[in-house]
């Protein structure tokens, strides 16, 4: 059959009856059951499928289009994808809700009804996999061909709860109803191989090569997920991997009556797949995240190579068709990866494969912190991957004496910048490899760009300035904007046109409107409605109460000490202090509600001693009837891109109080922006560009700056002496060892003020006064409503620089080089 020969892809008809004819069917043929059988997760199901047909046509038009192009892609590799629920995007990418809606009622069901049903895919943790998320977005809608890779956990990260204000981690069972989403293809699985040695032996042309005899091997099912683009007809894959045993039951044994050791290859196989992120203070945990990594980019690459390629296909052309985008250090492996496929799989020489492979892989750094720049112990990674190791070692003899010919009398330099680290273990440093190999390394914002190359990768940046570029993160404005705040989204479109959904730099359109009275009234009555539907979800969700009437101040982000969620605390005892002891009156206090959302890492034991102390002190302040409500924490458990989306919209102040130098970008800024909350911040991460574009005025600026940091830090911080000389910050401190907070009993919060007083690695106790100061100023802007709405207007307006789109223009022009290819 010739490609002229074969059939055309069936169409969908978009009518409410075509729509509720496809819904029985599902129904009945789909789950097995009849409209008075079914339950509601029945209905999601059968509902959710039928949704997926009509994107599907899509799909399969744009996988046959690349199939006849074979236009240049992006791969984008990644450990995380934090989707978010899929039923609201694939309504917007299809068009659907509408007839949807009608034919539902038709029926009897609301749609909102199997909206609740949907469970969130734990696929990711925070905005690493929120972003790789937004970007597959943006490439979809801009017709930009990409594949994205990862992994398939079965239980995510952890779902978060509370036991008397302490964390608690359990499983994240997402898939226990079903994934309607998902299309496993357990055909196509790959082999992965770990552990055994390398052997030497000659090719049937004599030349000694050498070649890795693995001990033992996995099977990697793809499971294909669908990333519709907004209006623009191609619809993107995005494939994960879930491991499983080569050999899952052994009959013989089982029979013996050893049922244990009959699944145990499975078992031990399955685990790779378990859980984002094993807890990894252990050496088993060590190496089940080092087989995590390996697992998915050995998968992927293989994939690609051998599936997504045509026959015959000339891997010298390689980089004129892909390009491996490594979120992060995590995937990094892949470099040595397609070094062996290229040298001992396809009979390469070295040289030609090590110049394909410089061409094909890009990295983005998404971090400052050394302890997030992975490094891999060479006798664990030498175990689980021997081959890889030599190629790591080879890669880096030739680095090195490359550097030696460029630096003849600096052998300090040369030390410094090997791939493998001497001290304290031998080791591997992954982001160097990345650096080595790939074509482009990029920071995340302006100010991480610049400290990526000045401090991080200096030495790297002078030896190959031309491979070093900033790219600024940004968001989807298609799920943080129109699908989350659809009063917002509706009043834009009004006053400038829709064409802001893709084009988001046309929310300059708003700023006269800033100065519209009419406008600002209508915009106030839709942040406050927003707050009425967040208040209500947080009561049906977590039990807890807050009042629509108070100022939103909103503090969400994963659980670390340099993200300073203590510094927000601290403010808070402060206040609390204060007008328990009558230094502050009552009536003086802007009606706040500190909301918070943030997971600790299960062994990071200081940030979950935090957690329990954000906690008790809501307790306390939640319960104290004398403050009549005035001031009010909330912090719901297992917060995820589904809360997020009700949530952001509510909050009027943005807190993004990092210590300045320590956060790469931060997105979470950005979509409190879009959605008209002010930014309480320090000069760091994408801080510094929000503040730029809205102007001094409409930010609250606090805080030392990162060259500050730096010279305190190299001065000899010592945290205790803010202690001494602050007397409202030696009250709050002390308020909270009196046990004020847990129960009279002094113990229980003295890890962490000890850590405040005597380590305080990220200078909270420095940043105080300024950060209260900077407090001070939002309760007088916040009572000026006129001119607060104002700065928020204002804040939407000036804040389309940070739509994804932008993000994939610029990695497309400055790295990529992957134009847009017509879906049909």
């Amino acid at each position: 059959m010739t490609a002229e020969t074969i059939p055309p892809i069936a169409v969908r008809e978009h009518t409410v009856d075509a729509f509720v004819r496809e819904f029985l069917r599902e129904l009945n043929f789909g789950q097995g059951v009849d409209l008075t059988r079914a339950s509601v997760n029945d209905k999601y199901l059968a509902m959710a499928r039928t949704v997926r047909h009509y994107l599907m046509t899509r799909w399969l038009s744009t996988l046959r289009r690349q199939s006849e192009l074979q236009a240049k892609s992006v791969a984008y590799l990644s450990a995380e994808f934090l989707l978010g629920r899929q039923l609201d995007n694939a309504l917007l990418a299809a068009d659907l809700e509408d007839i949807v809606t009608e034919g539902l009622a038709s029926l009897g069901i609301e749609l909102d009804e199997l909206r609740q049903a949907e469970v969130e895919p734990g696929l990711g943790n925070g905005g690493l996999g929120r972003l790789a998320a937004c970007f597959i977005d943006s490439l979809a809608t801009m017709n930009v061909p990409c594949i994205g890779y990862g992994i398939r956990y079965e239980y995510g990260i952890f779902q978060q709860t509370f036991v008397d204000g302490e964390q608690v981690e359990k499983p994240d069972d997402w898939l226990r109803l079903g994934s309607p989403w998902e299309f496993p293809h357990p055909e196509s699985a790959v082999t992965v191989d770990f552990g055994g040695s390398v052997e030497q032996y000659q090719d049937d042309d004599g030349v000694v090569k050498r070649r890795w005899v693995p001990g033992w091997s996995v099977l990697g099912v793809p499971y294909n997920y669908m990333v519709p683009g907004y209006e623009s007809g191609r619809v993107n894959t995005l494939r994960l991997w879930s491991a499983r045993a080569t050999r899952a039951f052994d009959l013989e044994i089982f029979n013996s009556g050893d049922y244990a050791e009959a699944v145990r290859a499975q078992t031990f196989a399955e685990n790779i797949s378990k859980v984002l992120y094993p807890e990894d203070s252990t050496p088993q945990g060590k190496e089940l995240r080092l087989q995590q990594q390996y697992f998915f980019v050995a998968c992927s690459i293989k994939d690609f190579v051998d599936q997504v390629l045509p026959q015959g296909f000339d891997l010298h052309k390689l980089p004129e068709r892909i390009v491996f985008q490594l979120n992060d250090t995590h995937p990094v492996i892949a470099v040595p990866e397609l070094m062996r496929v290229l040298v001992d799989e396809k009979g390469w020489d070295w040289d030609d494969a090590w110049a394909t492979t410089q061409q094909c892989f890009a990295y983005t750094c998404h971090t400052l912190l050394p302890e997030a720049l992975e490094v891999w112990p060479v006798e664990l990674l030498g175990r689980l991957l021997p081959r890889h190791l030599e190629i790591i070692y080879r890669i880096n003899e030739e680095f090195l004496e490359e550097l030696r010919e460029a630096y003849p009398d600096d052998e300090l330099r040369v030390r410094r910048m090997s791939i493998i680290a001497e001290y304290p273990v031998r080791a591997v440093r992954m982001a160097y490899l990345a650096t080595v190999a790939g074509s482009k390394v990029n920071g995340v914002a302006a100010l991480h760009s610049q400290l990526l190359r000045d401090k991080v990768l200096d030495d790297f940046a002078q030896h190959w300035p031309e491979k070093f570029t900033n790219v600024t993160n940004g968001v989807t404005p298609r799920r943080f904007l129109k699908l989350s705040n659809p009063g917002l989204s509706g009043l834009i479109t009004e006053a400038i046109g829709d064409g802001w959904v893709t084009d988001l730099d046309r929310l300059k359109g708003l700023e006269p409107l800033a100065d519209d009275a009419e406008f600002r009234r209508r915009f106030r009555e839709i942040k406050h409605a927003n707050k009425l539907r967040i208040a209500d979800v947080l009561e049906r969700r977590d039990g807890i109460v807050v009042d629509p009437e108070t100022l939103f101040d909103v503090m969400v982000k994963r659980l670390h000490e340099y993200k300073r969620q203590t510094l927000k605390l601290l403010h808070i005892v402060s206040l609390y202090e204060q007008i328990t002891t009558g230094r502050l009156a009552l009536a003086d206090v802007t009606p706040r509600t500190f909301a918070f959302g943030a997971k600790a890492a299960p062994g990071y034991v200081m940030a979950k001693q935090i957690i329990a102390l954000i906690n008790a002190v809501g307790r306390t302040l939640n319960e104290d009837t004398s403050l009549e409500g005035r001031l009010r924490i909330a912090f719901p458990a297992n917060y995820n891109v589904t809360l997020a989306e009700t949530l952001i919209p509510a909050a009027d102040l943005s807190e993004q109080i990092s210590l300045a130098g320590k956060e790469a970008s931060g997105t979470g800024n950005m979509k409190f922006m879009l959605n008209g909350a002010l930014t309480i911040g320090t000069d760091d991460g994408a801080n510094v560009e929000i503040r730029q574009l809205v102007g001094d005025e409409n930010f609250f600026l606090f805080g030392l700056d990162e060259p500050q940091v730096a010279e305190i830090v190299e001065r000899g911080y010592q945290p205790s002496a803010y202690y001494e000389t602050n007397a409202d910050l030696r009250r709050a401190l002390d308020l909270i060892l009196s046990g004020a907070f847990s129960g009279g009993d002094r113990h229980t919060f003295e890890p962490v003020v000890a850590n405040l007083l005597h380590e305080d690695r990220f200078l909270a106790l420095a940043d105080f006064q300024a950060y209260v100061d900077a407090q001070a100023k939002v309760d007088v802007a916040y009572a000026d409503q006129e001119a607060w709405t104002r700065s928020a207007v204002l804040n939407v307006a000036r804040g389309g620089f940070f739509s994804s789109d932008r993000s994939m223009r610029d990695y497309i022009d400055r790295i990529w080089h992957t134009p847009p290819v017509s879906p049909s």
